[in-house]
């Protein structure tokens, strides 16, 4: 597949597409974006970044999680 910055940047073609992958596997948003956010992070030149966001979305699932917990 070549690339295409709109459809196929070079950063999300490397192997499956994130975005099949998680569509695959019926994940949420935040589950979602955790894939990606690790996914992608070596090879964007943001690494850091990419894994704060990471980060950002496992804190807010864990959030989910405890809350839930905490209703039943």
């Amino acid at each position: 597949m070549s690339s295409d910055p709109v459809n196929h940047p070079a950063h999300y073609t490397q192997g499956i597409e994130c975005i099949e992958y998680i569509e695959s596997h019926g994940m949420s948003f935040s589950e979602g974006n955790i894939i990606k956010y690790v996914t992608r992070c070596r090879l964007k030149g943001t690494p850091l970044e990419d894994l704060r966001k990471a980060r950002w979305h496992i804190d807010r699932l864990i959030a989910q999680v405890e809350k839930k917990q905490a209703d039943q």
